[in-house]
């Protein structure tokens, strides 16, 4: 299948592009980048516009064979010199980075950025000024540039993707990790979930650690100083995984993740991608009710737009940790239900700004078999 690149590539290779173009008053057809997992990315550049202290530039997105809303979308860097640009005090090229039409203004906390900043997330945001700076060292510019990454169709897609209820309002959000799109399908992804399930039985595994991905990577290196790589990735497919852990024979299961993905597993969603099912909102509510809270909480949560903000309002009123504790019990509940008995499950949550939100009793002991 074909690998794509991600709309943090895109944007990189654009302000590259622009850079070069501003500060050498020559056209770009095209660029290479090499992203953050070692693939070169040779990028063709389109939408050229140029002023005396600005340059616009776009690549167009494309995804390869993962099916993604954003394929097609242009990715535009427009680059200004600023006007003290060429009398840097401090003799070297500073960089200013924000967002502009179509790219999404965080108005919510418990996200990669704060809130007020454009959706860029972190790594591409350090794409973005490697690249440009790789252009004024070669150039020996010092001055002070401003480059704003757009997407002119990004209002119209971000409506397709989960980002109006994260909070993120106006567009779409600039990511990527690794500057690659792996494309893969839900069986190919489950099949890769049995492969390292069965290395680790063949290794003498007894219980099986898991989680969606490497998101609190690292709080689980500080809280319990484990390396979640060496976790077996389950991305949304938590009841297969299930499945395929109880067919290998392993004794147990502890399952470490965020609670913005684990709740649904407490309403006994086994498959946690947003367009199977979301629910997180009613599950917390139906919780924070068991624990003593009111309706009018229970109705604050609903009109809650992700986790974080939920968690907050049940933290104010006093219920978070008896909260935390039933919506443990009901997802160590549903999964012993798709086990049948046949395995034993611990869990960790956690969340971004509080932490460890609840564990099982035998979490801990977990770590030690695990090799």
């Amino acid at each position: 299948m074909k690998k794509g690149f991600t709309t943090g590539s895109c944007a990189a290779a654009a302000s590259k592009a622009a850079t070069y173009m501003l500060l050498t008053g020559q056209e770009k057809n095209n660029i290479e980048i090499e992203t953050p997992a070692g693939i070169m990315f040779k990028a063709a550049i389109v939408d050229i516009k140029r002023q005396d202290n600005q340059v616009s530039c776009a690549v167009i997105k494309d995804g390869g064979d993962d099916p993604d809303v954003t394929t097609g979308a242009h990715v535009t860097a427009t680059v200004s010199l600023l006007e003290n640009g060429m009398e840097s005090l401090e003799a070297r090229p500073s960089i200013i980075i924000d967002g502009g039409f179509g790219v999404g203004r965080i108005t919510l906390p418990g996200l990669d950025q704060p809130v007020g900043n454009a959706a860029i997330n972190s790594v591409p945001r350090s794409m973005i000024e490697k690249e440009v700076l790789e252009v004024c060292h070669f150039l020996d510019f010092k001055g002070e540039l401003k480059v704003v990454i757009s997407v002119p169709e990004g209002k119209e897609l971000a409506a397709r993707t989960f980002n109006p209820r994260l909070g993120i309002v106006d567009g779409i959000s600039i990511l990527g990790t690794t500057g690659i799109v792996e494309p893969m399908s839900n069986k190919a992804l489950v099949d890769t979930i049995r492969v390292e399930l069965n290395q680790k039985k063949a290794l003498g595994t007894k219980i099986a650690i898991v989680s969606p991905g490497n998101y609190g990577k690292e709080f689980m290196k500080n809280q319990f100083n484990f390396d979640l790589d060496s976790s077996v990735k389950c991305s949304n497919f938590i009841g297969e995984t299930i499945d395929i852990c109880c067919q290998l024979g392993f004794e147990a299961m502890l399952l470490t993740g965020h609670i913005g993905k684990l709740i649904k597993v407490a309403g006994g969603i086994m498959n946690t991608h947003s367009h199977e099912a979301d629910s997180r909102m009613e599950i917390l509510a139906s919780a924070a009710i068991r624990a003593g809270a009111d309706a009018a909480l229970a109705r604050n949560i609903l009109d809650c737009l992700n986790t974080e903000e939920a968690l907050h309002l049940i933290d104010d009123s006093g219920f978070l940790q008896a909260t935390m504790d039933i919506a443990l019990e009901k997802i160590l509940f549903y999964l012993d239900f798709r086990a049948q008995g046949r395995l034993k499950f611990d869990c960790i949550l956690y969340s971004n700004e509080f932490g460890l939100l609840a564990q099982s009793k035998d979490a801990k002991n977990a770590f030690t078999d695990f090799t």
